[in-house]
């Protein structure tokens, strides 16, 4: 094992944890109440989309991290980054799971749309829920270099 391996398994820890935890709660209520889809269909999608977020979670926070070196100091420009992130690496992935899961049409058509705005809305505020996993797992928050040339 090499020195920088245990910052490695926590830093892929760290990000899937925060994933995991915020977007089955935000997903599942966008899925049901502005997508349509029924319990079950949500259930699926659900399933689904913890198992895409596990291989996920990590190359997210990485090209937020990457991204993140580029905002200014200020609120809006953070926020404006945050959520830049979000919704370039996560809607498209997004749009999958729900069309896997069987939303169409219309149907999906709202549901990315939901998922954007919600992406929008809330790019800051996973941004800080997912920095302050990384402090739980004993890792610095990220955005000023990739965590993984940390030691």
């Amino acid at each position: 094992m090499t020195p920088t391996q245990p910052t490695r398994t926590r830093a892929f820890l760290a990000d899937t944890t925060a994933l995991v935890l915020f977007f089955t709660v935000t997903g599942a209520l966008n899925e049901r109440f502005v997508s349509g889809m029924s319990w079950d269909e949500v259930l699926h999608a659900r399933l689904l989309g913890a198992a895409l977020m596990i291989p996920v979670a990590r190359p997210y926070g990485v090209w937020r991290d990457w991204l993140m070196r580029r905002a200014g100091p200020s609120r809006l420009s953070r926020t404006a980054w945050d959520s830049l992130a979000l919704v370039s690496f996560q809607v498209p992935i997004y749009a999958a799971i729900i069309a896997i899961s069987g939303a169409s049409g219309r149907g999906l058509l709202l549901g990315v749309l939901g998922a954007t705005a919600i992406m929008l809305v809330s790019g800051r505020p996973y941004g800080a829920f997912l920095n302050w996993t990384r402090r739980l797992f004993g890792l610095p928050p990220g955005g000023e270099k990739p965590m993984s040339l940390q030691s």
